[in-house]
């Protein structure tokens, strides 16, 4: 399969790396990379060859979140196209939340958004401490519904009412405090931090590995089909709500409506 928004990479030792690459886009989730992830996340998770996969992205940042352009053509969507849209982010989040190998996040800059959510549907976390983090979804009138069931699992919700409620921003040593980040490390040391994980990685048994993260998410809950419909709603009655005013705002560089002082 040919793609357009990210790069998979395949090591002779098992390990693949899937990039994020819309630089020029700080590597935003459109509906094109959000279709290509779930596709990816299908493809990888059936390669018997591939044992651990590393999630990067190209450039300066890891992922600003949602494609702006992309909400913005669910305004002029109905209301089953909006949810439609909401429900592929949720399943290509699930799909990857789900993939039966290591999946560890190397996160070489920026993530708001929807990018701290594929941060927590990874099984370990290495961000660059000059990375700076922030939920900015109430700042355009939305929610970070779709990504909540992973976040909140990761954070807490004590952690949840101080970051999702005023999109307050934080850096890499608050997010490990978190929980969202496991290992923080200097710029030019992420790529030997993840070489490290995926050495301990690759001394296991990629079936036992399987089936320790099937257990994990059995002990904890299974993310079901009724959950995961019910976050896409809500992101569909945000798009039908204030968030017009906040996109509109800043594409017209402006402050929103609501914003006081």
């Amino acid at each position: 399969m040919q793609f357009e928004t990210i790069q998979i990479k395949h090591r002779e030792d098992g390990v693949a790396t899937l990039l994020l690459n819309r630089p020029e886009k700080h590597n935003a989730l459109s509906a094109a990379m959000i279709e290509e992830l779930h596709a990816a996340s299908g493809m990888l998770a059936a390669d018997a060859s591939v044992r651990v996969v590393v999630l990067t992205g190209a450039g300066a940042s890891f992922c600003a979140g949602a494609d702006l352009d992309w909400m913005r053509q669910q305004f002029d969507a109905s209301r089953s196209q909006r949810e439609a849209e909401a429900q592929r982010l949720a399943a290509m989040l699930r799909a990857m939340n789900e993939m039966p190998k290591l999946l560890i996040g190397a996160v070489n800059g920026q993530a708001y958004g929807g990018g701290l959510g594929l941060m927590s549907v990874c099984d370990v976390v290495i961000a660059v401490s000059s990375a700076r983090f922030a939920f900015t979804e109430t700042r355009l009138g939305l929610i970070p519904a779709t990504i909540a069931p992973y976040v909140v699992a990761r954070i807490g919700e004590a952690g949840a009412r101080r970051f999702f409620l005023a999109a307050k921003a934080f850096d890499a040593d608050e997010a490990r405090g978190l929980g969202l980040v496991s290992v923080v490390a200097e710029p030019a040391g992420l790529a030997d931090a993840t070489e490290a994980e995926v050495k301990a990685a690759l001394a296991c048994s990629p079936a036992a590995m399987a089936a320790a993260k099937r257990l994990i998410r059995d002990l904890v809950g299974p993310l079901d089909d009724k959950l995961v419909a019910m976050t896409a709603s809500r992101l569909a009655d945000c798009w039908e709500g204030e968030a017009r005013e906040g996109v509109a705002a800043f594409f017209e560089k402006r402050p929103p409506a609501w914003k006081k002082g």
